[in-house]
């Protein structure tokens, strides 16, 4: 039985989103379910699939929260 973790942060994927829309959640479950599938033979009712969604600035990279990185970056160019 596999069980699939996806963290996305939670910024939306598009302008005046706030976070993925349920339509981009079941694409990627399913995506992921048939990836699976395809892949290592797993049956679709014995893959389970949870997205969890974190806050921006509960996000880090390269030691810094991403909206400081982001902010770092685009300074630099």
């Amino acid at each position: 039985m596999p069980i699939v973790n996806i963290q996305i942060t939670r910024e939306g994927s598009g302008p005046g989103r706030s976070a993925a829309t349920a339509e981009e959640k079941a694409a990627l479950i399913k995506g992921v379910s048939q990836l699976l599938l395809d892949v290592l033979h797993k049956p679709l009712d014995s893959t389970f699939v949870v997205i969890e969604e974190v806050e921006l600035e509960n996000w880090g990279w390269g030691g810094l929260p991403v909206p400081e990185l982001r902010k770092q970056r685009s300074s630099q160019k």
